[in-house]
């Protein structure tokens, strides 16, 4: 029986960790700059219980626990992109992730920013579309 509770109060304390939430709060400020007043939205993301004013914030906030803090690295600097441009979208994130604070500009100027822009499929609006 004790054996038991140790590995209870064991799995319980571990949870959260495990999850990769913990510690997940994100500001979002996306922009679509087709010069119309009044694109520019801002959402709000937490993860330790899916919340805040994103659209879509439980399926984010799965994808981030998946994929961590590192969905924010920028593309290496010694890395050719396609010539292709997505449009003028951009979105700031800044905040935390799985405790990691993050800050990144995503944009869809070329191949290697538009895949950047499509790691979080949930995070913005799917080819920069509002």
């Amino acid at each position: 029986m004790r054996a038991v509770l140790v590995v209870c109060c064991v799995v319980a304390a571990l949870a959260p960790v495990a999850s990769g939430a913990t510690g997940t709060a994100l500001t979002i400020t996306y922009d679509d700059d087709s010069g119309k007043r009044g694109e520019r939205v801002r959402w709000t993301l937490r993860c330790a219980l899916a919340g805040g004013t994103h659209p879509r914030p439980a399926a984010t906030c799965r994808e981030l626990a998946r994929l961590g803090w590192q969905a924010f690295r920028p593309a290496p600097e010694n890395r050719a992109c396609t010539e292709i441009y997505g449009g003028p979208q951009v979105a700031i994130v800044t905040g935390r992730v799985a405790g990691r604070n993050i800050w990144a500009r995503l944009t869809r100027i070329d191949g290697c920013q538009i895949e950047r822009w499509d790691r979080v499929p949930s995070l913005l609006p799917a080819g920069g579309a509002s």
